[in-house]
């Protein structure tokens, strides 16, 4: 289970911007997730729960979550497409000269914090 090692370095990250920011209280963090990320959004909640206790900045925060839709390109008719429904074959021309454009990634979207 990868997800509560991503939980605990993203409150690692957050914990070191609230230092750098003199902030005391974390409220939220949003996080974008990619759909193809491997990353389970009920699994990085449950852990984001239970890491988020030994925390001085966010024993009472709330992780929210946007899921980022994977998009794959076509570089034969260079067309976009839905990566999950298409997988790698072009939808329009059929080529497999295709790559993820987007929703692999993880990121850190917003802390509200005071």
């Amino acid at each position: 289970m990868h997800e509560l090692g991503t939980v605990f370095y993203v409150i690692e990250q957050v914990e070191k911007i609230c230092k750098e920011n003199d902030l005391t209280t974390v409220g939220s963090v949003t996080l974008e997730i990619g759909e193809v990320s491997g990353i389970i959004p009920s699994y990085i909640i449950d852990c984001w729960n239970w890491a988020k206790k030994r925390s001085e900045f966010m024993k009472d925060s709330e992780l929210k979550i946007e899921n980022l839709e994977a998009v794959t390109y076509c570089e034969d008719c260079q067309k976009t497409y839905p990566t999950l429904k298409y997988k790698k074959i072009c939808p329009y021309c059929g080529s497999e000269k295709t790559y993820l454009l987007t929703g692999n990634e993880y990121n850190i979207k917003e802390i509200e914090a005071m």
